[in-house]
């Protein structure tokens, strides 16, 4: 339908504030769909600032924003956003950044030489699966780990000990984001070197978009949720669900002469989970 600047005809129903929410399905190809050309600016932004290796954390972690973002369908100038969280949350995430580059070299150096073994020593099974074990815990971990540098403020020491938790507080979540994030590094794995080209433009990006699809609810669940409870407030990322929260954040109402002054909303200091 045409929108038409002045016509004074009886409107429809519209889009209610308080109409039920998609199936996060539904909900994820909606958004994936409005955003897929802003996935590939992301993309190939990630990429650039992933060349100098020392950045890979904070790049990662201005990405994981940006998603975050996306998945809370807030507004988002998407370069403004991306630059700030960089700088915003550099100092912790250069740390994380360092540490995975650190691990991802030794997984591969380890790989190879595995590899080029023709024989297995004896034991060395049982640590090859403790490896793989290990290697898998850490790979969920980071499924919270920048996205709770970027959405709270704790510690390393307390990010890295709810991410721990939450690789099992989320197991269902945990097992989908895993297995699609594995199917994507496997497709660029399987057609090398031709999808060296495809990298450039998508998949980190789609990675990173699912992932916080995925999971962003498990953090909320476990530590943004129960912070605001502790204080009898409502976590205003959910938006509102009752006929009297819409009339509270309505725009257009009498308020009387009691305005207050509109803050932007602190960034939430969440929890350490316990």
């Amino acid at each position: 339908m045409a929108f038409k600047l002045f016509d004074y005809q009886s409107s429809g129903k519209g889009v209610s504030k308080s109409a039920p929410q998609k199936k996060p399905f539904f909900k994820y190809w909606e958004i994936f769909g409005r955003k897929f050309w802003k996935l590939i600016e992301l993309n190939m932004l990630y990429v650039l600032f992933c060349i100098p290796i020392i950045t890979f954390g904070p790049a990662t972690a201005a990405l994981t924003h940006v998603m975050r973002k996306f998945i809370l369908e807030q507004p988002c100038f998407v370069f403004d956003e991306f630059f700030t969280a960089f700088k915003k949350n550099f100092k912790q995430s250069v740390f994380i950044g360092i540490v995975d580059v650190i691990m991802i070299v030794s997984v591969w150096i380890a790989c190879f030489q595995f590899l080029m073994n023709e024989s297995l020593p004896d034991g060395s099974l049982v640590f090859i699966c403790i490896m793989i074990c290990c290697a898998t815990l850490v790979f969920i971990m980071h499924f919270y780990i920048y996205l709770e540098i970027v959405a709270l403020n704790l510690s390393i020491g307390s990010i890295l000990k709810n991410a721990v938790f939450l690789v099992f507080l989320g197991v269902k979540r945990n097992f989908i984001a895993l297995i699609i994030n594995l199917a994507i590094i496997s497709l660029i794995v399987l057609f090398l070197p031709f999808s060296v080209f495809a990298v450039i433009f998508l998949p980190l990006s789609l990675m990173c978009f699912t992932t916080t699809f995925i999971c962003y609810p498990v953090i909320q669940k476990y530590i943004v949720n129960p912070y605001y409870e502790e204080r009898g407030e409502r976590n205003p990322e959910l938006g509102p669900i009752t006929e009297e929260d819409i009339a509270e954040n309505a725009v257009f109402v009498d308020r009387g002469g009691s305005e207050k002054e509109i803050k932007a909303a602190p960034k939430a200091h969440g929890k350490v989970i316990k």
